[in-house]
């Protein structure tokens, strides 16, 4: 879908702008055991992290906000279903960075910052795609 295309282009945008290129390939644990898995709206989950969310996308399928607390800067997601999180994260994870993934919810940024927002939020870790390690033949 064309929209949902370019929502993921803007998210991978503003992650490439908060945490610079791919994560460094390393396993998806955040160590230590994470709470249960919160749930809310955007402004919710934001509350629950200290942060005022700063929205950039406000759409049926997608609420999308740049967020910034103590443990730094990320983007902050909801999504009105699980099959559009889903294909959300599967698009943007070609862009690297780490995600810090809720039922109908996502937090992406650097691995210390996803690690922080784990010992709140609670959820699973993904990694994206670590273009640094590819290299070019010539």
């Amino acid at each position: 879908m064309r929209t949902r295309e370019k929502l993921a282009a803007g998210a991978a945008v503003a992650l490439l702008m908060l945490t610079g290129c791919a994560g460094s390939g390393e396993s998806g644990g955040a160590g230590g055991k994470a709470p249960a898995t919160a749930t809310g709206s955007l402004e919710d989950l934001a509350a629950d992290v200290k942060c005022k969310p700063n929205i950039q996308t406000d759409a049926d399928e997608i609420r999308q906000a740049i967020c910034t607390n103590p443990d730094g800067k990320f983007v902050l997601a909801t999504f009105a279903t699980d099959r559009g999180q889903r294909e959300w994260i599967n698009d943007a994870k070609d862009y690297g960075g780490y995600y810090l993934v809720g039922r109908k919810w996502v937090a992406v940024g650097d691995d210390g910052v996803v690690k922080a927002l784990r010992g709140t939020l609670g959820g699973d870790v993904e990694i994206g795609v670590d273009h640094h390690a590819h290299t070019h033949s010539g």
